[in-house]
């Protein structure tokens, strides 16, 4: 991914230097359980341990040469190691090393994704619980529907991302993964009691049956997740960029100090973040149907995956990793206008209290069709002539209703109270149940 949308820690775990550190301490660790068993001399592991090395640019100079990056690496790290380098790499095969390596890569991967999960849920909850009670206009179809709180809506976020949590956890379990078994999955040259041991040291488990690579169903699972996720930060990013609109102007992205929003508008203040993390989802999201095409390998093993794998992997994780920090980032200084909610709430003259009236007249003994028909005759006086009447207006003047409402019951009909009085139960269960964010 380019600098722009990456952070340099997530970069670090797909740099040439870190994979071949893994490579290296892989091959170290299985010549450490083989030195114990017996299969190669006594001493090897020692030598690989304080010798072992590599030199990039040596090991694209070999590459070059040998067309093989596993032959290229132990090439060089046997002129480093000398001549106890002709135990490394025992019985081991090429993907035993670059599958577990990778494996280790998408697990640390996780751990970071994990923390800007974190924080982004973090954010949601600390401004979910602050505006728990700031009235807004909630939307269907783009539509004045009925009041809801600021708060809740954050809340709904909320609970996205921490079941992207859950999801994520079990996605790392299942790439956290070891496959030392040599050709074709069958420890004919290598003992299962090496790949424990390595699986052991590296914070992995071992591969149920590996034929050779590690199963790419695990693989398509990960991407698929991080799919998942890229789509609830776009659906976040999407309620933030509509709630900016000039005509809505109900929150927007924080502007600071000598910001420009135009080139040739010095007005404008644009929705540029949210507007960005939609597109980064989108770049998430196109990783998933090459994971999903990689399950389908032939036999036991071909590398039609590796060459996907090479870009999809970091470019994925690297991407996400920038996008989750950039909304914690939105949100936690996003800037919001309950005066402006209000208004809005207001603007269609009390229609959302239409179902509130519907209710009462059915609970007065009407019948549902009738008091529909009652109810969307007013309302549709006020829906085409906006700002010129209100429906408790219309209302009271209908006199099918006031034969069956009183001016105490529309008092209550009319009452906003009626759309907060549960929302402290439900932020209380939302955040009770995830004590741990």
């Amino acid at each position: 991914m380019i600098p722009r949308y990456t952070r340099p820690d997530m970069s670090a775990i797909w740099a040439d230097e870190n994979k071949f550190r893994i490579m290296l301490e892989i091959e170290t660790l299985a010549a450490e359980k083989m030195e114990a068993l017996g299969i190669i001399p006594q001493g090897v592991a020692k030598a690989v341990r304080e010798r072992g090395g590599f030199d990039i640019a040596r090991i694209d100079e070999i590459e070059k040469e040998v067309k093989h990056d596993v032959i290229a690496f132990l090439t060089s790290v046997a002129e480093h190691v000398g001549e106890e380098a002709r135990y490394v790499h025992q019985g081991m095969t090429s993907s035993d090393v670059l599958d577990t390596t990778f494996s280790v890569q998408l697990k640390d991967s996780a751990d970071l994704l994990m923390t800007g999960l974190d924080r982004l849920c973090t954010a949601l909850q600390k401004r979910a619980l602050e505006h728990k009670e700031t009235l807004c206009i909630g939307r269907s179809h783009g539509i004045h529907a009925e009041p809801t709180t600021f708060g809740l809506k954050l809340a709904g976020h909320f609970a996205a991302f921490n079941r992207a949590r859950h999801r994520l956890r079990h996605a790392r379990s299942e790439i956290a993964v070891c496959a030392i078994s040599g050709a074709v999955g069958t420890y004919a040259t290598v003992s299962p009691e090496v790949e424990v041991y390595v699986a052991d040291k590296m914070g992995l488990i071992p591969e149920d049956v590996s034929t050779q690579v590690i199963p790419r169903d695990r693989h398509a699972m990960f991407f698929a997740t991080l799919g998942v996720i890229a789509s609830s930060i776009e659906n976040l990013a999407i309620e933030i960029r509509h709630l900016q609109r000039s005509e809505v102007r109900e929150a927007e992205e924080f502007f600071s100090k000598g910001q420009k929003g135009s080139s040739a508008m010095p007005h404008k203040r644009n929705p540029i973040l949210t507007e960005n993390l939609t597109g980064l989802a989108r770049l998430v999201r196109a990783a998933v149907i090459p994971a999903l095409e990689n399950v389908a390998l032939w036999h036991e093993r071909d590398i039609s995956h590796s060459s996907v794998e090479r870009n999809i992997a970091p470019d994925a994780t690297v991407t996400l990793d920038f996008a989750l920090h950039r909304m914690a980032m939105v949100i936690e200084n996003l800037l919001i206008y309950p005066e402006t909610m209000k208004a809005n709430l207001e603007r269609t003259g009390g229609l959302v209290f239409s179902q509130r009236t519907l209710l009462a007249l059915t609970q007065a003994g009407i019948s549902r069709e009738d008091a529909y028909r009652i109810v969307q005759s007013s309302a549709m006086k006020v829906w085409e002539q906006l700002g010129r009447t209100t429906f408790r207006a219309e209302i009271e003047a209908n006199p099918d209703v006031v034969s069956n409402l009183s001016a105490a019951d529309l008092d209550r009909i009319f009452d906003y109270s009626a759309y907060t009085k549960n929302i402290n139960s439900v932020l209380n269960h939302l955040f009770s149940e995830f004590p741990d964010v």
